[in-house]
């Protein structure tokens, strides 16, 4: 219940120089609701200083005035009331002048010059005094006007008021020109000396000049301009006659004017809000609003009556009803790999039907795995998902998380919204060489017995690429060889076989360079090199082996090494053919499957396969074996990886299509490969 200041209070502005100055309030008490009124008065600091009209005041005096004589002088106005307004004037210290602070009937002060001795101009043609204005303040404020006396050779009678002070009403509404009152003063001398002028004493405020005019030469007082009883009820104004002598003669008086009130203020409705706006689930009999009237005018029930009408305006607020409401229940996203960090990928949309704050939407992410925390962002005001960092397809194929949407309102209501992004293939890794190994020390050559027919496999390249689909399709092509005419590579399966029946004459050690490119754009490529041996028995191979070993000591062990790794080679052979034979009937019936299941999986990435380890034969190193699949149209010793692949951004088609040997890597494993002797 406590009334504070909610700025700063002008006394002066609000109040003028009325006092006392209050504020009216009224006061709402609910349960029981009751109305009360106060009232606050405005209490003056000392915070202005007394300010004269202008810096210098300029007198005539005679000579032959006698003493006892007065001069009015400027007043200084001060806008502060009470003790802190004008309170006394002072005079600097002379030989002729006293100073004499009259109080008019609103309590303030103005000065009068005292002819105390006598002028003589013979012996003093001029006169100087400060005046000096204090108003009651602690420490008092003040103001000074320097006064310049002119001492004039006499003119012996001024003029005379017939009557000291005037009493005038006028009702607020009169029109500009009315006649208020007509002041008279006459003067005993001739001619000129004779002659009166009718003006406003020079202390008399600018307010009063502007609200009534003065006939010089009648001395009629007119309304000039609108008076307002509601501001001021009674006006104090000073006039004065002046002769046209040398030294003029002037004589004073003044006019109370009375404002009459008039029936010029309609009622004025004040609605007090109790319980406004009303909430839309208000019950009926709810306090709306509390109604007082005011009336500036005195008394009441003015002729004719003026009256008021009020509008008073219902307004229901909102409650929070709705919870938001999304134009999808979830969204799935189409992302290319490598994509540029901070890029928005989907703006999640949603409406709310409440008002203000309670359709003030906050968008918040939820993953249900910690890392995605670090990989999304969303925008809490707009519902963008941005993209912090740069995907990788080969690291990961689709994050799954939660969007919540919460209104303001309280409590709030939430919804929310799952988000799947799934990231696409873009070509960015090259074939990599996993047989022949490209880094080996010491290169084995593969062995072919001489007349060996056309078509005969020989070897093949092992080859992997991380991408997907056409991106990790590999194609070989001989690039280089020793007898180009001799061997040839199948385009797809990396396998290099016999071009024609070997003869006696072809040379015995053949060095084969393979193009392995995938088909990417761009396309990326890499480069396998093949050594191949023309030997009659095991026992060439041999000596051809050890001539090529790094080791220094040709007398170790080697046909324990070699012996050991021929069974180990024909023992893993063995096993894939016989998973091969077993797997090809189950995936034939899966593919099928698949391929029918396709079509009703669109924005979606293809789910987990049932898949096999890869033979293990010798070729590669631990960290090189691969989760692969076999394809319903291999040959006899293709071990085919089938990667996870994602349809385009924004397309609608299934990624996978049954027994397309374009969309897969091959992982091969052949019988006839001798592994490295061992150190």
């Amino acid at each position: 219940g406590a009334l504070l200041v909610s700025e700063r209070i002008d006394r002066e502005e609000l109040c003028g120089a009325l006092s006392p100055c209050s504020l009216s309030f009224e006061i709402v008490v609910e349960n029981p609701l009751e109305l009360y009124s106060g009232t606050v008065e405005i209490q003056d600091i000392n915070d202005n200083d007394p300010v004269f009209p202008s810096s210098q005041a300029k007198l005539e005096i005679s000579e032959s005035v006698a003493a006892g004589a007065r001069f009015p002088l400027e007043s200084a106005q001060d806008p502060d009331v009470g003790i802190n307004s004008l309170q006394t004037y002072q005079l600097s210290a002379n030989p002729h002048f006293v100073l004499d602070v009259q109080t008019r009937v609103d309590g303030s002060k103005y000065a009068e010059l005292v002819l105390e001795k006598e002028l003589d101009r013979e012996e003093q043609r001029e006169v100087r005094l400060v005046l000096t204005a204090l108003d009651g303040g602690s420490p008092p404020r003040s103001a000074h006007v320097q006064i310049h006396i002119d001492v004039l050779d006499a003119n012996d009678n001024a003029p005379v008021f017939n009557q000291s002070t005037y009493k005038a009403s006028v009702r607020e509404n009169t029109p500009s020109g009315t006649l208020v009152a007509k002041i008279s003063a006459y003067d005993l001398d001739d001619g000129p000396n004779g002659d009166i002028i009718y003006s406003f004493s020079s202390h008399t405020p600018t307010k009063v000049r502007e609200l009534f005019g003065l006939d010089s030469t009648t001395g009629e007082l007119r309304v000039k301009g609108q008076l307002d009883y509601e501001e001021t009820k009674l006006y104090e104004i000073y006039l004065q006659a002046k002769d046209k002598g040398v030294v003029p003669g002037v004589a004073h008086c003044k006019v109370l004017v009375e404002v009459v009130d008039v029936n010029d203020n309609a009622p004025e409705v004040t609605v007090t809000s109790v319980y406004s706006p009303v909430p839309e689930d208000a019950a009926p009999g709810t306090v709306v609003a509390l109604l007082s009237v005011t009336d500036l005018d005195s008394h009441d029930n003015g002729s004719p009556p003026l009256s008021a009408v009020k509008q008073i305006l219902v307004q229901v607020s909102d409650v929070n009803d709705n919870a938001p409401k999304s134009s999808q229940d979830s969204y799935d996203v189409y992302v290319l790999e490598n994509n540029v960090p901070g890029i928005p990928i989907l703006n999640v949309s949603a409406t709310d039907p409440d008002l203000g704050r309670n359709a003030h939407l906050f968008y918040t992410l939820f993953q249900g795995d910690p890392t995605v925390g670090h990989l999304f962002s969303i925008n809490q005001e707009n519902g963008t998902l941005y993209l912090l960092t740069s995907l990788d397809h080969e690291d990961q194929v689709e994050f799954s998380m939660m969007v919540q949407v919460q209104d303001s309102g309280s409590p709030p209501l939430a919804t929310n919204v799952s988000v799947s992004v799934f990231v696409t293939d873009l070509n960015d890794n090259a074939p990599v060489v996993l047989y022949p190994q490209p880094n080996a020390t010491a290169t084995y050559p593969d062995v072919v017995a001489p007349g060996t027919p056309a078509g005969h496999m020989v070897t093949k390249v092992v080859a992997v690429d991380a991408d997907a689909g056409y991106n990790a399709w590999i194609s070989y092509t001989l690039l280089q060889a020793t007898d180009p005419s001799l061997f040839a590579v199948g385009l797809h399966s990396g396998e290099i076989f016999t071009a024609r029946q070997l003869r006696e004459d072809d040379a015995p050690q053949h060095t084969l360079v393979i193009l392995l490119k995938d088909h990417g754009e761009p396309v990326l490529s890499a480069s396998a090199t093949v050594s191949i041996s023309v030997a009659e028995m095991i026992k060439e191979v041999l000596t051809d082996l050890t001539d090529m070993t790094p080791t220094s000591d040709p007398k170790k062990h080697v046909t324990f090494y070699l012996i050991l790794a021929v069974i180990l080679v024909s023992a893993a052979f063995f096993i894939s053919m016989l998973s091969v034979g077993i797997f090809k009937c189950y995936k034939w019936r899966q593919s099928k499957e698949m391929f029918n299941n396709s079509r009703s999986t669109l924005y979606r990435t293809p789910g987990p396969f049932h898949h096999i380890d890869a033979v293990r034969g010798g070729y590669m190193a631990p960290s090189l074996y691969q989760q692969v699949y076999l394809t319903t149209d291999s040959r006899q010793s293709d071990l085919t990886k089938k990667p996870f692949t994602s349809s385009p951004l924004g397309s609608r088609q299934s990624t996978m299509r049954n027994g397309e040997p374009g969309l897969y890597h091959q992982i091969v494993g052949t019988a006839n490969r001798l592994p490295a002797p061992a150190e």
